[in-house]
């Protein structure tokens, strides 16, 4: 199920910097590395955008009060199971994985997100724009 969300994620990329190149006026048989269009258009490839915006929301979450709809949704593992075919994968699996990517654990960031000016610096850390190497 994994790969499958791999190979969706790489194929959206795909699409958007045909998007782009198109936007741009770039057309076969000239050529530009993805990484001059991003720097070109001043954007990022579209899974880190997904990465960046996937922290942010979970600081905000991180930092509600706990009888909030969301902050219960976190935690929150419904009972039974699956019909068959459909993916195991959550919005805190994901999350989690992408945690453990960079050796980090839930309860570990929950500490972080109570300072937002930290967590910035954090969200920014763990996704970086690309602008920095200039």
């Amino acid at each position: 199920c994994w790969r499958v969300v791999q190979s969706d994620m790489k194929r959206l990329d795909a699409f958007n910097n045909r998007c782009l190149r198109g936007i741009c006026g770039i057309f076969w048989p000239n050529v530009m590395s993805n990484k001059d269009l991003y720097k070109t258009t001043k954007t990022r490839c579209l899974t880190d955008e997904i990465k960046f915006r996937r922290m942010r929301w979970l600081g905000h979450v991180l930092r509600m009060e706990p009888d909030r709809t969301a902050k219960i949704a976190l935690r929150w593992t419904p009972p039974g199971k699956r019909k068959p075919g459909r993916p195991k994968t959550t919005w805190r699996r994901t999350i989690t994985s992408e945690l453990a990517e960079n050796h980090l654990t839930l309860g570990a960031t929950q500490h972080r997100a109570r300072d937002r000016l930290k967590w910035k610096q954090f969200e920014v850390a763990l996704c970086p724009t690309g602008d920095e190497e200039d």
